[in-house]
């Protein structure tokens, strides 16, 4: 129900948006008749845009990377300042010219009628200062000192130009019929009289309603009824405190378990270039010219590194989900159907397709090598941040995750037959297509899409996908990893796994407008995502009420010293699988929860969206919880094929240590503090000198940007090399089949005797 009420009120939305969304007008002429600018002229100017993967140089509506600026707010307020010295020269006091500039921008002079923008002799005089202004700063003029931006032809840069207006038009002239912008008065502009909107003031109180009234009700429900959360529920028999499990060595493996070290080896070398990425970013804050004397930006420009580092970010991710449940379900149904192993192999050269001939036609495509008129959209970026890679390799990726559905069916099809439809079995084969089904709602715009309807459709794969539906997968692979280890009863993670679809379904799915706040949705996006993105932190919430009993899950195992099928006494092999899944829960309460609700707050966001607060955030939540859980899905696999192995523990320990420690160091030694910085800056001296670069080139900033530098290496050094250590160790492993007489092959992996 509440599934299919969240998805009921998204429609309506998405009906919303279709009508809603800011005109792009079929001309724009001055006060006498004179063109300007066309609609295919700001299209064409979307798509230099888009091929440039400018998204990941700089931010439109607040939307894209850090480090360059915000070009909505960057052209609204340049205009601004240009449309006043018009008007004082021609006569009138600074007064009275600040007073007609905030008149002529709040004018919506669009006749929807003949598809015409009127633009005043001021916003003339502005709009062709401007277009000398990009002309000359994207064709290698040095207009500032700061990042390599692309080179662009003059015709190509004058579209950019033009782009850049209609969006700046969209964020002053007010909606018809209403006394705000088509972006809810963002960015925040005195002198074009943008200032907070009445429903960014009561979204934001009604967020603060619906947190503390939904924690206290779940906290009243979970004191109430014990038979919620990893609890088991009366007349279920509770685990024993000393469990029972069977060695890893004596785990049979199948052929398609023997495929996944295939994949972690991949993931290990995905995951460290990430890793060099982000330094890389880091560093570009410090020496936008270069690194350590070296010309970086020559070969790799911060927007194709930053490009890079996010899509690595979602590859290694999701290849771990693809490799665990490859393995998970030979353990859940005792054995797998013949051929399996060949089709995990496949998927596995289809993904490294999909990750090559994407990356390499990103580089492609931001370096010049696919021209504007060529396929840069189809094979080398679609230029959007976290769908980033172009429309062919996103539509294999979805087909690999298909066959990835197929495998899990096939090998479950056993189980299947003999479980109701409301059964884990089940509950899992539904989580894994909802996988691609939600991945492909990233294929409903085209590259002549207008940017909030891009945008609308973007957000449901970097919230629903990953914040949802990653979610449920990752709640089902956690609660079946204890139930495969007798910590956990079955019936009692079942229930887990509802109550995570009901919380999730509450919050999650309408809360996906949160990041619409200010790209041309219509408001009752911000008031519906405000108040329901509040929501989301509730289970996340809870995830720190059930904190100590979940650690007992796996603390219990490793201090009761349980007594494995070989009869001999020996330590709990999963700990640090256990610790990372711990780790898990930390993040998620942290980077997602707090941090989250920090900056989804519309009051707060009006001043934060696209700062350091954004990518505080973006770090414990995609890395805090995915890249954890990643790292423990592989470090849970990997006791199969390195089972009692001291050097394989000793790397495990380091791994967990150095990411948590190093994840920790980045956020509080550099994204907090420059967030803070860089929120005060907004306040005090516009939105638009924040966003600036030059502000990263201010004392304080520059030194909490090399306070990272510690952070950055030891979760590199010591976080992601023991992985890449462990992956090879497996790799080199791949062909151990384990097992031994009696044990009951993979079925075994559990003696609950």
């Amino acid at each position: 129900a509440t599934f299919a009420a969240g998805f009921a009120v998204l429609g309506w939305l998405a009906y919303r948006i279709g009508v809603d969304h800011p005109p792009i007008p079929e001309r724009v002429v001055t006060e006498e008749g004179r063109a300007l600018f066309g609609a295919e002229d700001v299209l064409a100017g979307q798509q230099v845009f888009q091929k440039n993967a400018l998204m990941q140089y700089g931010t439109l509506f607040g939307h894209g990377a850090y480090l360059g600026p915000d070009f909505t707010a960057q052209y609204l307020h340049k205009a601004a300042l240009e449309m006043a010295r018009f008007h004082e020269r021609a006569g009138l006091s600074p007064a009275e010219a600040r007073a007609r500039v905030e008149s002529e921008l709040k004018r919506n002079a669009y006749d929807g009628a003949t598809g015409t923008l009127a633009f005043t002799a001021a916003q003339a005089s502005a709009y062709a200062t401007l277009d000398r202004h990009y002309r000359g700063y994207f064709q290698g003029q040095r207009v500032d000192e700061a990042l390599r931006r692309p080179k662009l032809s003059d015709e190509d840069a004058g579209k950019l130009g033009a782009y850049f207006a209609w969006a700046a038009w969209t964020t002053s002239a007010a909606r018809p019929g209403k006394p705000y912008s088509y972006t809810n008065n963002w960015p925040p502009e005195p002198l074009a009289g943008n200032q907070p909107t009445e429903a960014a003031f009561l979204g934001s109180v009604l967020s603060l309603v619906a947190l503390l009234g939904g924690t206290g009700l779940v906290f009243f429900v979970f004191g109430r009824w014990r038979l919620l959360g990893w609890h088991a529920a009366a007349g279920e028999k509770e685990p024993a405190s000393a469990v029972r499990f069977r060695s890893p060595a004596l785990v049979a493996l199948t052929p398609s378990q023997r495929a996944t070290p295939w994949y972690f080896l991949v993931i290990a070398g995905l995951f460290l270039a990430q890793g060099l990425l982000g330094g890389a970013n880091a560093h570009y804050h410090v020496e936008p010219g270069g690194f350590y004397g070296f010309d970086l930006s020559a070969w790799l420009p911060y927007q194709l590194t930053r490009l890079w580092h996010v899509q690595l970010a979602l590859f290694f991710v999701a290849a771990s989900f693809l490799a665990m449940g490859i393995f998970v379900v030979p353990l859940i149904a005792g054995g797998e159907p013949k051929g399996q192993d060949a089709l995990a192999l496949a998927l596995f050269a289809a993904v490294v397709l999909v990750v090559v001939g994407s990356l390499t036609g990103e580089a492609a495509s931001v370096k010049g090598a696919i021209s504007q008129s060529g396929p840069w959209f189809w094979l080398g970026t679609q230029g959007w941040e976290y769908l980033d890679l172009g429309r062919l390799w996103q539509i294999l990726l979805t087909a690999g995750m298909v066959v990835w559905v197929v495998i899990l069916v096939r090998g479950l099809r056993g189980t299947l037959r003999s479980e109701h439809p409301g059964n884990m079995p089940w509950l899992l084969v539904y989580s894994a297509v909802s996988i691609p089904l939600f991945y492909s709602a990233g294929m409903f715009f085209s590259a002549r899409s207008s940017f909030a309807v891009v945008d609308f459709w973007r957000f449901w794969v970097v919230h629903l996908w990953v914040e949802d539906f990653l979610e449920l997968f990752t709640t089902l692979m956690v609660a079946y990893v204890f139930v495969l280890l007798g910590v956990v009863p079955r019936p009692t993670a079942t229930r887990v796994v509802y109550l995570d679809v009901i919380l999730y379904s509450v919050g999650g799915v309408i809360g996906t407008m949160h990041h619409l706040y200010f790209s041309g949705a219509p408001a009752v996006h911000m008031g519906l995502g405000a108040f329901f993105s509040a929501m989301e932190v509730i289970p996340l919430v809870l995830l720190t009420y059930e904190a100590w009993r979940f650690m007992q899950l796996g603390a219990g195992t490793t201090t009761g010293a349980p007594i494995p099928a070989s009869g001999a006494a020996a330590p709990f092999p999963h700990r640090w699988a256990v610790n990372f899944l711990i780790a898990v829960g930390f993040w998620n309460f942290l980077g997602a929860g707090v941090f989250g609700f920090l900056i989804n707050l519309p009051i707060v966001s009006y001043w934060e969206i696209g700062t350091q607060f954004t990518a505080n955030h973006g770090h414990g939540a995609l890395m805090g919880v995915y890249g954890m859980l990643a790292v423990g899905f592989f470090m849970f696999v990997a006791r199969y094929f390195l089972p009692a192995d001291r050097a394989a523990e000793r790397a495990m320990k380091l791994s967990f240590w150095g990411l948590n420690v190093g994840l920790g160091l980045m956020m509080f030694a550099n994204l907090v503090p420059i967030g803070i910085l860089q929120l005060t800056d907004a306040f005090r001296s516009g939105y638009w000198h924040a966003r600036e670069p030059e502000f990263f080139q201010q004392p304080a900033v520059r030194f909490f940007e090399w306070v990272r530098l510690p952070g950055d290496a030891l979760f590199i050094v010591a976080g992601i090399l023991p992985v890449v250590y462990l992956a090879a160790r497996t790799w080199l492993s791949r062909r151990r089949a384990g097992g031994a007489e009696g044990s009951g092959g993979a079925a075994g992996l559990v003696d609950r005797g």
